[in-house]
């Protein structure tokens, strides 16, 4: 699967409303036997952005943020290699023609070009995955 900063994130944050169910069943199934996660190279800079975020307005404690860190990096997350070199070429094409954000077409690029499920929280990426022909993960 490629895996979204938004549903990660919600492991930490807990703030997915109805998705966090959808969160849960993700991390159970990278947690399955032989299953691994790929990312694109912003990855961690979304993951990074939004820690600090809600550290300087009081919303977390370094302590649950160093615990959540370890089981990152416990994780199978595998960083995608390809991402910086298809920035200005796939991802900025995906990103004008599906009105997303840079970092969201980063994914996009990721699950086509690896023919991989996009598990996500992100209702604009969700769309522009269908209308791109991407698969969206989906578990039971």
């Amino acid at each position: 699967m490629v895996l979204d900063a938004s549903v990660a994130l919600s492991w930490l944050l807990e703030d997915a409303g109805a998705g966090q169910e959808y969160a849960g069943m993700v991390f159970d199934a990278l947690a399955s036997e032989g299953a691994d996660a790929r990312v694109p190279a912003t990855w961690g800079l979304a993951i990074a952005n939004v820690i600090a975020k809600c550290e300087a307005r009081g919303d977390l404690r370094i302590e649950r943020t160093q615990a959540f860190l370890a089981a990152l990096a416990a994780a199978p997350i595998v960083c995608d290699p390809e991402t910086y070199s298809r920035t200005l070429t796939d991802t900025l094409e995906l990103s004008r023609r599906y009105r997303l954000s840079a970092y969201d077409a980063s994914y996009l690029e990721l699950a086509l070009r690896a023919q991989l499920p996009l598990a996500t929280l992100d209702a604009a990426l969700q769309r522009a995955a269908t209308k791109a022909g991407a698969k969206l993960l989906k578990v039971i």
